[in-house]
């Protein structure tokens, strides 16, 4: 009766017809029962009758291969497990708690802290003009410059913030906000990286919550107004999510349900007495956010999560950057380990914190088996050794029903955040350079703290050939493995029987490991500044006052885009755009035209203007959406579509990040 297991995928579907978080939490259970359920199932077959013990070779890569198998299923249940507990979303209460506070007589003195490092200067102009007009005034904006340049100083002078440099640049962007804390005495801190900017409400909505005198931090999340490398390489910014998204949407607010809370660096608010408890930021550590965030968990303190987009940041403009960058999201978490007060130290974690805190950090541990998964299937053509023994009754009773569950729940549970299959296109970049980061990282070297690029700008498109030259050496290696199993014509009966599972498996590793080599490939980004979709109705006029209506396509800080009704428009030489009374009409020049498209670049912008245009782009109310991933078919259609092509980055075919149209 091997359809009895098929009928279990009734389950999931059934479920996805309403929202996870608009469901009673029993149903959430039961899936991760069923999950549970079919994975244990699954490794006591593949432990008692899926083992190729025929030779030593055999032995040791099956061994292997149910090794790596077990780590990442039984890794993937803890996630589910911890989900198992209740977690609020604080969405509901933020606005209570806002009139409740703004009915009281708590007016705390807030000062913003915005550390700083080489970061180019249009990038930290737009922080601290965010930062400078939010509707409930901050004390004082602090300018922390650990590259003491003369222009950050005279910038921080013309915004009106106060500006720090030390004297002695040490302990990175712990040290630097350490020395900051030394000269400012707000009862309440906001700190945000250069090149992140809080909408005008993020104080209102936040200091609500700190009323409670227990509470010592508040986190919200962090989100991006450009594509990172992956999307934007592969031409998928439609429909893939960030990679970040998954982490903010589903894992952070399952660990608020333990009170484990992970300090993420930026974007947040805390109590100056709880940073203080602790000793200020935790310097010596490269995960300083982690850090601090563990140790005033341990003090007593509680840590909240707002899952409100309430500000939003540059992520990784390059391929390399964006690897080198979880390189050391992954050298930090790792070196917490080593830590006597990480979350393996003594002191006042309850169990579920602690198992909340360490799945972070085996999270990074799970590269190493994917590693083994993407080589195994070269034993087949390469070695003639079978690693796994199953029949095709066998993988329609046991693989089957496992597999398909998971690809049909994964985006149900992590609520819309993130696809089974497609979410792992970041996986095939990252495997190899982040499993050397954890090899290093076991034998002691732990890499220091480097600051990501931001806003680069390149004439022209590449390849990061230190990421390019493992994944050639694998497709070519797997090539050579389907090449070896379509030719070879004397095969025993064992390599018979298995070939159609060693032949799937080399298909699937090859047309992953072409994804992740057409993902190193960035394209040239002649202007740096993102792009935002819109869908505006705006009025182009000229200096004669005639005027022509106009459906605006997208914004930037460099110009728009934008469809006009009559295709026989004539462009002159003066003229402005206007669409909205926050924003004055920015005067325009023609960049190109084609049918009724044009494109326009603003000509010399006003401080004020620029301000102004800034806030309304990146700072407005609600202006960063909760997308939802799109059905996995017709985003993998998408994707193979685009595989063959490099996408072009002009006018009518940028790269687009999705905004919430103003009300």
């Amino acid at each position: 009766m091997t359809w009895l297991p098929l009928v279990v995928l009734l389950w999931p579907l059934w479920l996805s017809r309403q929202p996870e978080q608009q469901s009673p939490i029993w149903r959430r259970r039961s899936l991760i029962l069923l999950i549970s359920l079919l994975t244990a199932r699954y490794l006591h077959w593949r432990i008692t009758s899926s083992l190729n013990l025929s030779t030593s070779l055999s032995t040791g890569l099956s061994l292997l291969l149910l090794t790596a198998e077990a780590w990442l299923l039984l890794s993937g249940l803890l996630p589910l497990w911890l989900a198992w507990r209740r977690f609020p979303d604080r969405r509901e209460t933020m606005h209570q708690l806002k009139a409740q506070w703004q009915q009281s007589d708590w007016r705390p003195r807030v000062d913003i802290l915005v550390p700083t490092y080489g970061e180019p200067l249009e990038v930290l102009e737009r922080s601290l003009i965010a930062c400078c007009h939010q509707h409930y005034r901050p004390s004082c904006v602090w300018v922390l410059d650990d590259s003491g340049r003369r222009e950050v100083q005279e910038l921080a002078l013309r915004l009106g913030c106060r500006y720090r440099h030390r004297p002695q640049r040490t302990n990175a962007k712990a040290g630097n906000l350490n020395d900051g804390l030394r000269h400012c005495s707000g009862e309440l801190v906001a700190v945000f990286d250069a090149d992140f900017m809080p909408q005008r409400e993020f104080l209102d909505c936040c200091i609500g919550f700190l009323q409670d005198p227990s509470v010592g931090l508040l986190q919200t999340p962090q989100t991006f107004i450009n594509a990172d490398p992956v999307m934007r390489n592969l031409g998928m910014e439609r429909w893939l999510l960030p990679d970040e998204e998954s982490f903010y949407r589903w894992i952070e607010p399952v660990r608020d349900g333990w009170g484990a809370v992970v300090c993420a660096g930026t974007a947040f608010l805390a109590r100056r007495s709880a940073i203080d408890s602790v000793g200020g930021f935790r310097e010596g550590a490269i995960s300083e956010d982690f850090m601090t965030g563990l140790r005033m968990r341990r003090r007593g303190w509680k840590l909240l999560y707002l899952q409100q987009k309430l500000s939003a940041g540059l992520a990784a403009e390059t391929m390399a950057d964006f690897v080198r960058q979880r390189q050391r999201w992954a050298n930090g978490t790792l070196q917490t380990l080593r830590l006597r007060d990480g979350p393996l130290g003594r002191g006042n974690l309850r169990f579920g914190e602690r198992m909340a805190y360490l799945e972070g950090v085996v999270h990074w541990f799970n590269n190493l088996p994917r590693l083994v998964l993407m080589l195994m299937p070269l034993s087949y053509g390469l070695l003639g050794t079978v690693p796994i023994l199953i029949s095709s009754s066998d993988a329609l009773r046991l693989l089957l029903p496992l597999w398909a569950t998971l690809l049909l729940s994964i985006g149900w549970i992590n609520r819309g955040s993130r696809t089974a299959l497609l979410s792992e296109l970041t996986g095939w970049v990252l495997t190899v350079p982040l499993t050397l980061t954890v090899f290093t990282n076991l034998l002691g070297h732990i890499g220091g703290f480097r600051v990501t690029p931001k806003h680069q700008r390149r004439d022209r498109g590449s390849f990061s050939l230190v990421l390019v030259m493992p994944l050639l050496g694998l497709l070519l290696l797997n090539l050579f493995n389907l090449v070896g199993l379509m030719t070879t014509v004397s095969l025993n009966s064992e390599m018979l029987d298995a070939r159609p599972l060693g032949l799937t498996w080399a298909v699937i590793n090859l047309l992953s490991l072409w994804i992740a080599l057409r993902a190193c490939w960035d394209p040239a980004a002649q202007d740096p500044a993102p792009w935002q979709g819109a869908c505006l109705p705006g009025v182009l006029e000229d200096h004669a006052g005639q005027s022509q209506e106009c459906r605006i396509t997208a914004l930037s800080e460099s110009g728009a885009e934008l469809e006009i009704a009559t295709p026989t428009f004539a462009a002159m030489p003066l003229m402005t755009l206007h669409w909205t009374d926050e924003v004055p009409p920015l005067a325009v020049e023609l960049e190109r035209m084609q049918g009724n498209r044009v494109s326009l670049r603003w000509q010399q912008l006003d401080d004020q203007s620029r301000q102004r245009l800034i806030l309304w782009l990146f700072c407005r109310e609600d202006c960063w959406p909760d997308r939802q991933a799109l059905p996995e078919w017709r985003s993998f259609l998408a994707l193979i579509s685009n595989l063959c092509t490099l996408p072009t980055r002009r006018p009518f075919h940028r790269c687009l990040m999705p905004q919430t149209t103003p009300h």
